[in-house]
């Protein structure tokens, strides 16, 4: 999506709180993956505010360690091993309980077997590291889920929010790597994101933070799918050209791969088992890099992403008239953008561009509750998506 696109349904969802300010205070989007933790207050938040810091403080300090490696000189694993387990491994094993995955076993594997010369330390630091990415991301998350859960108190919130961005900053160099590859403008519509919330949760605007931390969060997955699986930069195209020239080359770009993949595989498993499990077995450090097929992993990303627009804006009309129309149909129109330049290539650029004021023409009708409007756009909106999967193949 163009950035002047991009910028009009940006604007058009933060109108949300003129249009619907009464419901907006009342409406709630129940997260897809969360269990709850307790959430602290007063003096305790801001023990753990700085807690945050010194977490992330203690992420970048094993990195740089860890860095080494790539300039061919020793890494102190156990300096790292010793940062991570008594710093970071509690946060990960929450993580872990909360999406339910597995994130501390394979971390803590990975140092293991960069110590012991099991594992090349280039491709324990990119586990390593991205792993971590992936923590600090679902942390993210876990703090919006903790806004959700404490609205109404704004001094407990704040607090949250300032979290979230703490742990954001460990993302945002990647997201400003990608930023140049393709030529975004992700780091600004993330803090656009970030800015909504803020004023959302200083006018009470329920409906508004839940847009807000749409645009962050699926943003951030647009990030890990340009690392991942987009064309021409994704680390699957670059393992396919490394195949040809430099195995070991290869294989560390294929645990990096891997490693940004996970942050976004559990999302795409749900609604795209298929070419999510495609996409996890191309990565798969047991994959031999010369059979890895820069463009089909595309395709199946492509084929996914618009599977879940379909899925969300299912479930938007099914939630007509509550607050969830709204929200889903922001999250159907973010992951078309997430696609965007994969879909003009698909349908063409004028096709595309028809498609982007489809997205947002049915988003104002989400939020205005105009049905009449809304339908008959959507049915437009799912045949594109249809046919551009068809094409994705």
């Amino acid at each position: 999506m163009k950035k002047r696109e991009l910028k009009v349904i940006f604007a058009s969802f933060i109108t949300a709180s003129a249009l619907l300010g009464a419901c907006g205070a009342q409406g709630t989007e129940k997260p897809k993956e969360v269990k709850q933790e307790e959430t602290a207050t007063g003096e305790e938040s801001k023990e753990k505010a700085t807690e945050e810091a010194d977490l992330t403080a203690a992420y970048n300090e094993a990195v740089t360690e860890l860095n080494k490696a790539k300039e061919g000189k020793e890494v102190d694993f156990g300096m790292v091993t010793d940062l991570y387990t008594k710093n970071l491994q509690s946060l990960v094993q929450k993580r872990d309980a909360e999406f339910e995955t597995q994130n501390d076993q394979h971390i803590t594997a990975a140092l293991q077997a960069g110590q012991d010369g099991t594992m090349d330390p280039v491709v324990a630091k990119q586990i390593f590291d991205k792993l971590m990415q992936k923590v600090f991301y679902t942390t993210v998350k876990h703090e919006f889920t903790e806004i959700e859960e404490n609205w109404g108190k704004k001094e407990v919130v704040n607090k949250e929010l300032e979290e979230a961005k703490e742990f954001y900053t460990v993302l945002q160099s990647t997201v400003e790597k990608r930023d140049a590859a393709y030529e975004t403008n992700m780091v600004s519509v993330i803090a656009g994101g970030f800015d909504e919330i803020e004023k959302a949760i200083e006018s009470g605007d329920k409906l508004g933070f839940q847009l807000g931390k749409q645009v962050v969060d699926k943003t951030l997955m647009k990030t890990f799918y340009f690392a991942t699986g987009a064309l021409p930069n994704g680390y699957a195209t670059k393992v396919a050209a490394a195949a040809k020239e430099n195995l070991e080359e290869a294989k560390i770009e294929q645990a990096e791969g891997w490693a940004f993949y996970q942050s976004i595989f559990s999302y795409l498993d749900k609604h795209a088992a298929e070419e999510a499990a495609f996409i996890e077995k191309q990565f798969n450090l047991e994959t031999d890099v010369a059979t890895i097929d820069p463009a089909a992993v595309n395709k199946a990303f492509v084929r996914g992403f618009a599977k879940i627009a379909l899925d969300e804006y299912a479930e938007s009309l099914e939630a007509w008239g509550e607050d969830k129309s709204a929200v889903t149909a922001l999250e159907g129109a973010l992951f078309i953008d997430v696609i965007g330049e994969d879909i003009k290539g698909i349908i063409g650029e004028e096709a595309y561009g028809t498609l982007a004021e489809q997205a947002q023409k049915y988003l104002e009708a989400a939020k205005a509750k105009d049905k009449a409007a809304g339908e008959p756009v959507l049915a437009e909106i799912q045949a594109t998506l249809q046919n551009v999967i068809d094409q994705a193949k």
